[in-house]
């Protein structure tokens, strides 16, 4: 029994959007689920998937909070 987590910022996947639809969540909870069938022969009605909004705020990349990071490689920086 395969349980995978996939963790995404809340910040959505377009301008002005705070979360990923659940279209979007259908569509990556399918995918996934399909990947384990065809690479590991394990069956959809026993995988399971998680999907996690975490803040902005909550990740870190390059040492730094996400937004400073940000910040900091639109002011031509690291």
């Amino acid at each position: 029994m395969p349980i995978v987590t996939i963790q995404v910022t809340r910040e959505g996947s377009g301008p002005g959007r705070d979360s990923v639809t659940a279209e979007e969540k259908a569509k990556l909870i399918a995918g996934v689920s399909q990947l384990l069938l065809d690479v590991l022969n394990k069956p959809l009605d026993a995988t399971f998937v998680v999907i996690e909004e975490v803040e902005l705020e909550n990740w870190g990349w390059g040492g730094l909070p996400v937004p400073e990071k940000r910040r900091r490689l639109a002011a031509g920086g690291n």
